[in-house]
């Protein structure tokens, strides 16, 4: 049997499915089992949550046109926008998936709704499968709503359940770094480490860039699918327009095969369509020389250091204390001048290090602004 898995999908505005290419629609419809992410919350709730980055909100006609017209079964929800708008996005997008027929994992009212595993019986026997996200701002609670967080210890006890009852467990993750794409060290080794335990396929999406896969043990790790149609404001980086659709062919007793397909949305019209020729190839050089990087530790060691030492006036800005202010033209005017980086030394910096860096200290500085941000 043939199962297709796709990228993030985000339809914010009014959408017409004839801008979804016939070979697009042809490649679905030709599959078993569809899966996508499902990025943004279908709801009409106007009560947004305190975080950082957009809040996101898809358009619920032009989003079920699009999930009708590409065949659709089931859509992950485990991402870092489900809970852009509070419980009640949530419970709308649930409710939305139950109306239409759609299958929906990843998500849900508690922690112990979110965690469960979705299985599908097929031909070739009972596929599960396992949806969570990094903790950003969406991680449901054991009383709040939200996504199935990534906690090492409960996704692992995830997999191993579902591997007692099913013939493949396919672990969706969304995670990584934004624009980057190649995994962490940290990715790897944990990606390898599911693979170890229970699953049978691993899969990442998140970044808005494609990245590169690799066979661990015999189990296929895919580390970002990237975008697969994600209609916001124009986006200046190229790779932002490219995807990756995974196509599974599942035969019981057999390991799994696989085909990456890269596909393109136009910038302007987000005309959805297979890339063919030079765009094509493009892509899958540029997987090889990532999936060259990934094969070599110090490799990725070496742009792992690179993207951070990138990354770094950025994070400067983030972490510095002129963050509190909020007149975005007096911040402007302190980072102009550099003056953000006054009281950002090491007295200030081994501080915030500590919290994060020790197991401890995180426990209490987590549950204080978790705190803090309700009030």
């Amino acid at each position: 049997m043939k199962i297709l898995i796709a990228g993030d999908l985000v339809i914010n505005q009014t959408y017409d499915t004839s801008k979804l290419n016939r070979s697009i629609i042809e490649l679905f419809k030709s599959s078993d089992i569809n899966i996508v992410n499902l990025e943004a919350p279908v709801t009409s709730s106007i009560s947004k949550i305190i975080k950082t980055g957009p809040h996101l909100k898809s358009e619920e006609k032009s989003t079920l046109n699009v999930l009708r017209a590409l065949n659709i079964h089931v859509v992950t929800l485990a991402n870092n926008h489900v809970l852009d708008y509070d419980a009640q996005g949530v419970k709308d997008t649930l409710e939305f998936c139950e109306k239409n027929n759609f299958k929906a994992v990843g998500a849900g009212a508690n922690l112990e709704e979110a965690s469960k595993t979705l299985y599908l019986e097929t031909t070739e026997g009972r596929v599960a499968i396992v949806n969570f996200a990094e903790n950003e701002w969406a991680s449901a609670t054991s009383k709040t709503a939200g996504a199935n967080p990534m906690d090492l210890i409960d996704n692992l006890n995830q997999i191993r359940e579902a591997k007692k009852v099913a013939n493949y467990v396919l672990v969706i993750i969304h995670g990584g770094n934004e624009y980057n794409h190649y995994p962490s060290p940290r990715m790897v080794k944990q990606y390898r480490f599911y693979a170890e335990n229970g699953a049978d396929l691993v899969v990442g999406h998140h970044t808005h860039c494609v990245g590169g896969y690799e066979i661990h043990k015999g189990v296929p790790i895919f580390y970002s699918l990237g975008n697969f149609l994600f209609m916001t404001k124009l986006n200046k980086t190229e790779s932002w327009y490219s995807g990756l659709v995974l196509n599974l062919n599942l035969q019981k007793g057999k390991k799994i095969d696989f085909e990456l397909i890269p596909v393109s949305q136009s910038k302007n019209e987000h005309i959805l369509y297979i890339a063919q020729g030079e765009d094509k190839d493009k892509v899958h050089n540029l997987i090889e020389r990532i999936n060259f990087t990934i094969s070599d530790e110090k490799l990725l060691e070496v742009q792992w250091s690179g993207f951070v030492k990138k990354s770094q006036e950025g994070f400067i800005k983030a972490i510095s204390p002129i963050g509190a202010v909020k007149n975005k033209y007096i911040k402007g005017i302190l980072r102009r001048f550099k003056l953000h980086k006054l009281f950002l030394n090491k007295t200030y910096v081994k501080e915030h290090f500590n919290r994060i860096r020790c197991e401890a200290h995180y426990d209490v500085a987590k549950e204080f602004f978790t705190n803090y941000m309700k009030k």
